[in-house]
């Protein structure tokens, strides 16, 4: 019985340590997004997704990708996509996750499956994400950080989203309201010192502008854990999205 208070006492004194050993910080953020998805065939599509992040406002710049994607609809309700992600970035917050502006670029497979349950969309995405992390290094004459090297990394990504039409006219949804929840999660030998690497909370409205166009406001409460996991952030965000959605498969 001794023994396995001393144990349990144990556990529970790295468990406190950890905690205390984080810094947690706050940054509120604004992104602006945008979303084309491009008709190519009966079945083909080419999607290019873009993103400019600030944190604290606009005064601090956080994050830009560009993400262009070849996706293909497999059947009524699965679709399968390949992709590649180019991020940056940049030294924001206090204290900030990085220690100068950072690259990172990723090649990825993803699956979405939805369904419909009258009115209700369920949206179910998982993207399996193969990380090349830019590595930052004093140089010897100058003492400046660079990048020298990049270090692979692999992450996992599980959305489920919840679509609901609240306004509708001639049949068609005007106005809509969606809420779900995306986990990035670590994996591999070099994961990093924690299971999850992001968690973001998303719930929004989107306004239906046209049949080819949609703009979409989202709150997303991000949580971010860095490598080591000192520091952790819970961000709330605001998110203005655009989509597009053409159709060059008759041309």
């Amino acid at each position: 019985m001794k023994k396995k208070i001393i144990f349990f006492a144990a556990l529970l004194g790295l468990a406190l340590g950890r905690s205390f050993a984080q810094t947690k910080t706050q940054n509120n953020n604004i992104w602006l997004h945008y979303v084309g998805k491009n008709k190519l065939a009966n079945k083909t599509f080419f999607t290019l997704e873009a993103s400019m992040r600030y944190a604290n406002g606009f005064s601090e710049k956080q994050q830009y990708f560009i993400r262009p994607s070849l996706d293909y609809q497999i059947n009524k309700h699965l679709s399968g996509s390949v992709g590649f992600t180019h991020y940056n970035t940049f030294v924001y917050g206090n204290p900030a996750l990085n220690k100068r502006p950072t690259p990172e670029n990723h090649v990825w497979i993803q699956a979405n499956f939805s369904h419909q349950i009258g009115d209700l969309k369920i949206t179910n995405r998982f993207r399996d994400e193969l990380r090349w992390v830019g590595l930052a290094t004093a140089n010897s004459s100058t003492g400046a950080l660079e990048i020298t090297d990049f270090a692979y990394r692999n992450r996992l990504r599980y959305m489920p989203l919840i679509t609901y039409p609240i306004l509708k006219k001639n049949q068609k949804t005007l106005l809509s309201a969606f809420v779900g929840d995306e986990a990035f999660i670590n994996i591999g030998k070099k994961a990093g010192a924690t299971l999850f690497n992001q968690n973001r909370i998303i719930a929004g409205l989107g306004y239906t502008l046209s049949n080819r166009s949609q703009v979409q406001f989202s709150f997303i409460q991000q949580q971010i854990w860095n490598f080591s996991d000192t520091i952790v952030e819970g961000n709330p965000t605001i998110r203005i999205s655009y989509l597009s959605n053409l159709d060059f498969s008759k041309h």
